[in-house]
C-alpha cells in the first residue's frame, strides 16, 4: 500500500522507517554491529591522519560503503528467508551474491585505506 504522506511528514515518516531498519539490522546481525565497531575505531583514525581532504573522505566515504552494502545484503537476506524455508538453487545464488558484495566492498575498503595510508 503506498503512503499518502506527503512534504514534510512524508520525510518524516521515511527517516521514522529507516531509523526502525537501521535498528532492525543492528539486533539481529552480528556482522552489522561488528562493522559498525570497526567504523567506530577507523572514523577517528581517518580524522586524525594526516591527509589530503579529498583522502579523508575517500576513508570515510569507504567505510559507510561497506554498511550500505551490509544493509543491503541483510535485506537480501531477509526477503529470500520470507518467500520460504526450502532450499531453492536461486535463494542460495541471491544469498551468495549479497554476501559477495559485502565482501567486494570489505577488499575496496581495504584497498582505500591501504593506499591512502602507505
Amino acid at each position: 500500500m503506498k503512503s499518502e504522506a506527503k512534504g514534510i511528514s512524508r520525510l518524516w515518516f521515511a527517516s521514522k522507517y529507516s531509523w526502525q531498519g537501521l535498528k532492525a539490522g543492528l539486533h539481529s546481525e552480528a556482522a552489522l554491529r561488528q562493522e559498525i565497531a570497526a567504523m567506530a575505531i577507523l572514523l577517528p583514525i581517518a580524522m586524525l591522519v594526516n591527509v589530503e581532504a579529498s583522502e579523508r573522505a575517500l576513508l570515510v566515504l569507504s567505510l559507510f560503503f561497506v554498511l550500505i552494502v551490509e544493509l543491503l545484503n541483510t535485506a537480501v537476506e531477509v526477503v529470500v528467508d520470507r518467500i520460504g524455508a526450502e532450499f531453492h538453487p536461486l535463494s542460495g545464488k541471491a544469498k551468495d551474491l549479497a554476501s559477495a558484495a559485502v565482501l567486494v566492498s570489505l577488499i575496496c575498503a581495504s584497498c582505500v585505506w591501504g593506499i591512502i595510508l602507505w
